[in-house]
């Protein structure tokens, strides 16, 4: 079940957010009274509640926003259980200073806004010894394995434990809470207005992650990256698992990069199926792997695992992408392929990372020229003698002709959609420009091709191909690429709407 904090300043909005979800069938809300301005009225919150309630009042140690006396904020949790709330949430400190009355649950909280203790056994301990219902215990996650110890103490607890690690690191326990036996987890009303560190909006659980589907024996993938908060991968695989009737679900993974070594190899933990690898991860993952594919062999990058019985398998499906997607820019308009082959002869490849190492090597199997470039020049040489192509410096890009231009770098990625890594006056009609960047689909690269009348592909299309590929390397049967793009065009169309 999905329990939705509700922040806001005026009763009356505070009631219209809580009967607006009891009709989206949202069966539990949190009422957060620290963010009621003024005096708060309990009972007016309470009275004729169309679903049921934990009353909240938080201090800002704990991450609210209550600003008045300790002696008042315990007044205030008195008055809603004599109102009847149906849960009331009490931080360690006081729950003793409370005693229970009536029919309301009793909920005992702990919040460390900084780490995740060592010892969360001892703590749960001392939290369900105070007359709980409920155990809560939210912290912050600092590491992949964090995450893993908290989920861990869900599953073994024979008191109903809720148990999240806040930030990015932290996102999977929020997702993952019902699969280890949590009898709620905790959303936002909308993805802008979070009342705790990586919390995601109800409607993204809901229909994202199909929270309420998941069990103990559904399949779990995920993108690992750092940062991974902008990462879209999670809204076309999960679209894509919904549409086949898949029993599994697709998360976020924030991973630094040292931290990877201890998140592969605990990888039967969680446990893990499939994984999508990007930024900064690529090259270092194969040190993990058992089997890798030829273009892995190749490319030395991988971006897709696959975890099976015999080891991990390591595959590259960026440069099939690459070059498909390519292929469909330069088709003409009689839908015949391009008389002279593969239709670009010269390619000039922006960046040294995994991206770049994969388009480079799909050019080249092509019969393409490329040349690569990037702002650190050792990178690049050492690109360029792999892939078996030509280097120059950031600096001398613009110097010699390409009919085609591929951006590999992040440069123009959401939130820097201001910025492009080759200037427009250096644009010609009769080019190709390929932007990598998805996130937006229109970076400014691709804005600058357009209006000079460039042929274009866009970020999208090599990131629904690739992704499709990955989907069929995991489920043995084809995604739907329509249905993946429809997905990830509304995502991106929805993150723009203001709240």
């Amino acid at each position: 079940m999905i329990c939705v904090s509700i922040g806001r300043g005026r009763h009356r909005h505070m009631i219209a957010e809580h009967k607006f979800l009891a009709e989206k069938d949202v069966h539990l809300v949190e009422l957060r009274l620290d963010y009621i301005q003024g005096t708060v009225q309990v009972k007016r919150l309470l009275k004729d509640r169309p679903c049921p309630a934990i009353v909240t009042c938080r201090r800002a140690i704990d991450g609210g926003r209550w600003e008045d006396s300790e002696e008042a904020r315990l007044v205030l949790l008195r008055m809603a259980i004599v109102e009847g709330a149906d849960y009331i949430d009490l931080e360690d400190d006081i729950a003793t200073k409370i005693p229970r009355y009536g029919k309301t649950k009793r909920i005992i909280s702990f919040h460390d806004l900084h780490r995740t203790p060592p010892d969360l056994t001892a703590l749960h301990k001392k939290l369900t010894s105070m007359d709980a219902d409920i155990v809560k215990i939210a912290t912050m996650a600092n590491h992949p394995m964090d995450n893993l110890r908290m989920l861990e103490l869900v599953r073994g607890s024979k008191i109903p434990t809720v148990g999240i690690c806040m930030g990015d690191i932290g996102m999977p326990t929020r997702i993952l809470s019902g699969k280890v036996g949590s009898p709620f987890t905790y959303a936002t009303f909308h993805h802008d207005r979070v009342l705790a560190p990586g919390q995601l909006g109800w409607q993204q659980m809901r229909d994202v992650y199909r929270y309420d589907t998941i069990s103990a024996a559904t399949e779990i993938y995920g993108v690992v990256a750092d940062p991974v908060a902008h990462s879209l991968s999670p809204v076309v695989h999960n679209a894509a698992l919904a549409a086949a009737h898949k029993d599994a679900v697709y998360l976020p993974f924030r991973v630094p990069a040292e931290q990877l070594d201890e998140f592969i190899a605990s990888a039967d933990r969680w446990p893990l199926t499939g994984l999508s690898i990007t930024i900064p991860h690529k090259e270092a993952v194969l040190r993990h792997v058992r089997v890798q594919d030829d273009m892995v062999k190749a490319i030395g990058a991988a971006n897709t695992l696959a975890f099976t019985p015999a080891g991990i398998a390591a595959f590259n499906t960026d440069a099939t992408a690459a070059v498909e997607s390519l292929e469909a820019a330069i088709v003409d308009k009689d839908n015949e392929t391009h008389p002279e082959g593969f239709g670009v002869k010269k390619a000039l490849v922006l960046g040294a990372g995994g991206a770049a190492r994969a388009v480079a090597f799909g050019l080249k199997r092509q019969g393409v020229d490329v040349t690569v470039a990037s702002r650190t020049m050792g990178r690049t040489k050492l690109m360029a003698m792999e892939v078996g192509c030509k280097a120059v410096e950031w600096n001398a890009r613009y110097r010699l002709p390409y009919d085609c231009l591929v951006n590999a770098t992040p440069v123009g990625m959401h939130p820097n959609v201001d910025e492009t890594p080759f200037d427009k006056e250096h644009l010609r009609p009769y080019m190709v420009i390929f932007d990598t960047v998805y996130n937006p689909e229109n970076t400014l690269l691709i804005k600058d091709a357009r209006t000079t009348g460039c042929r274009i592909v866009t970020g999208v299309e090599m990131f629904v191909r690739q992704a499709a590929i990955q989907f069929k390397i995991w489920q043995k049967c084809e995604a739907s690429q329509s249905l993946m793009r429809d997905a990830l065009k509304q995502a991106t169309a929805s993150a723009k709407q203001p709240v």
